[in-house]
């Protein structure tokens, strides 16, 4: 089984991947983050463990024709006042075209 979460290198996700990867012995997490407001160092931890990998993209632009995934955790958003008033364009893409992407993948994964 294959977990995807996507800003899983911000706050939220990087604990949503540990909680993960703790609770089920057998899932493969993919955490997917553009490090916009998220942190390598939130997952640095986690890069050493096997069933864990990272891929930096964005999720407003399509999501990888070969990403085979059970299970999606759409997490990627600038979330802090900071940074949505900073490009609250860029904001509104993520949280819309983010999800049409992840529901695009649903879709194409079943």
């Amino acid at each position: 089984m294959a977990i995807l979460v996507t800003g899983g290198a911000g706050f939220l996700g990087a604990n949503l991947c540990r909680k993960l990867l703790a609770e089920d012995d057998a899932s493969q997490i993919i955490c997917m983050d553009n490090l916009c407001t998220g942190k390598v160092s939130n997952i640095e931890a986690l890069c050493e463990h096997p069933r864990f990998s990272f891929r930096k993209h964005d999720i407003v632009d399509t999501l990888p024709d070969d990403l085979r995934v059970d299970e999606i955790y759409n997490l990627a958003c600038p979330a802090s006042p900071l940074w949505y008033q900073k490009d609250p364009i860029y904001t509104f893409q993520t949280s819309v075209y983010g999800a049409m992407n992840c529901l695009g993948l649903a879709k194409r994964t079943g």
